[in-house]
């Protein structure tokens, strides 16, 4: 009861500052209305804050963060909240800055090959305004018909062309924002060059925990006149695992190359009939796209190498409209998941691309281990793993078995020569697992840096760069990888 009234009269105090200027109808503090933004993707983890500010003018984000950082309330900005790593989790203290309103598209230059958006515009809201110039913006996250510019630049999103393309870092020029104490700033440049410190590659992916972003200026690049997409099936992954680090090893880029596994093909094929191969323990999306003529050479080139790996069937798009079709059952992989169980956690590690065959190997080993269901979808060129863990987050056994597998599924990738993520941020989710990976020096390191941008520490506090002491206590963990409570969250 004390602690209830405790909260109501910080909401109180709270509420009354934001509103000399915010209006009342950009706030949102009622228990039923914040409830729509108590998490992100990963849905396993859920907090109501204080409140919601939905700000419509630059002037009003700065006065949010003013007011906050006079307040040492915490601030959690959030775009489109289809993250999965629960990097935009509120703070139950905090007010959550929803940016949704800057969606607008402020301009595109043909000639530089450049557009200037703010951070609520959608991803593929650039490419569908840049097509008529006959341009398009390459970083395609799954989500990408939700997903916003600023979420992307908060994770450093991928998707299924980064390979060729790059992430979001290699595709964005210049960015506008605040830092936490609501004082403008600049990071990149519209130059080919910048001097001195390029501050811009440390914000981006830094998960709103440095500034908070509002402006993106991004790449454009011309959309290739070709576009071909073959389809391997192959009948075990380990086949299908060599034949992605033969294609790399013969000097093959494709545009992109995504691996799943028979369980990910059933449940994506029930969904949206893609015509994958039902009897395949693995197929393998390879895309190649330029001219007509480089196509042609490469598409020849990855048929001889899938050949040569053993798959047992070859489709090659013949249309525009079957390469998407091909590609629709990779698009949609996570919704499909999503009707084959009550909740799935979605790992986001990377790995060696020659050691995909024994980590699926492995995961099988793990399912076993955990008794539960686990559907796989490789970024199969880079390495990037998106295992997804099924499961019943309303049986808390259930729950606490799913995050020993994806801790499990980590620290694996580990020690395979990977990392803790690739594409998905760190979060809530894999904030322990920060400790296998990083030593005691580069998390001070880390800290440090975290201070010199926001030194009270009320950017999404408790998010990414876990304390000293929170990896000292998972080092002594007898079952390593068991996830920490997440109540106990430090400041940074």
């Amino acid at each position: 009861m004390q602690k209830n009234l405790l909260r109501l009269q910080a909401q109180q105090k709270l509420i009354q500052e934001l509103s000399l200027g915010i209006p009342l109808t950009h706030l949102i503090y009622a228990d039923e209305s914040v409830q729509a933004y108590e998490c992100d993707g990963l849905t396993a983890y859920r907090q109501k804050p204080l409140c919601v500010v939905i700000p419509d003018t630059y002037e009003q984000v700065q006065f949010v963060l003013t007011t906050c950082y006079k307040l040492d309330i915490p601030v959690v900005a959030r775009g489109a909240g289809t993250g999965l790593s629960g990097g935009a989790l509120p703070h139950p203290l905090g007010v959550v800055l929803s940016l949704a309103k800057f969606n607008n598209i402020l301009s595109i230059d043909p000639k530089k090959q450049i557009a200037v958006v703010q951070c609520g515009v959608r991803n593929l809201a650039i490419s569908e305004a840049a097509a008529p110039y006959q341009l398009f913006y390459a970083p395609d996250p799954s989500s990408q018909i939700a997903c916003t510019i600023g979420g992307n630049v908060a994770e450093n999103s991928g998707g299924v062309h980064c390979l060729k393309y790059g992430l979001t870092l290699h595709n964005i020029l210049h960015l506008k924002g605040f830092l936490a104490d609501g004082s403008s700033v600049e990071f990149g440049s519209l130059a080919p060059e910048v001097m001195g410190l390029d501050l811009m590659p440390l914000v981006i992916g830094s998960e709103g925990m440095l500034a908070v972003i509002t402006e993106v200026t991004v790449k454009l690049k011309p959309i290739p006149a070709v576009a071909k997409c073959i389809l391997a099936s192959f009948s075990t992954t380990e086949d299908a695992g060599q034949a992605v680090a033969a294609i790399i090893a013969r000097g093959i880029i494709p545009a992109g190359m995504e691996m799943m596994d028979k369980p990910m093909i059933h449940a994506v094929e029930d969904f949206v009939h893609a015509g994958y191969d039902l009897d395949a323990q693995a197929i393998i999306l390879c895309e190649s796209d330029g001219s007509a003529e480089e196509v042609n050479a490469e598409i020849d080139k990855m048929i001889e190498v899938f050949q040569d790996s053993n798959a047992v069937a070859l489709r090659i798009s013949g249309s525009e409209e079957e390469r998407k079709k091909f590609w629709s059952g990779r698009k949609n992989a996570f919704p499909a998941s999503g009707r084959i169980s009550p909740d799935y956690m979605c790992m986001d590690s990377t790995i060696l691309r020659q050691s995909l065959a024994e980590m699926l190997r492995l995961i099988k080993e793990m399912e076993n281990k955990y008794q539960l269901r686990c559907a796989n979808v490789f970024h199969a060129g880079d390495g990037n793993l998106h295992p997804l863990i099924l499961f019943d987050a309303s049986d808390a056994d259930q729950l606490h078995r799913a995050e020993l597998f994806g801790a499990e599924i980590l620290e694996t990738s580990v020690a395979l020569g990977g990392t803790v993520s690739g594409e998905h941020g760190i979060g809530i989710e894999k904030l322990n697992s920060m400790c296998v990976q990083f030593t005691t020096e580069e998390c001070k390191q880390m800290l440090s840096l975290k201070k010199a941008f926001d030194e009270k520490g009320i950017l999404n506090p408790g998010k990414t760069i876990p304390t000293l002491a929170r990896c000292a206590e998972y080092g002594k963990m007898v079952i390593r990888g068991g996830q920490l409570p997440f109540s106990n969250l430090e400041r940074f």
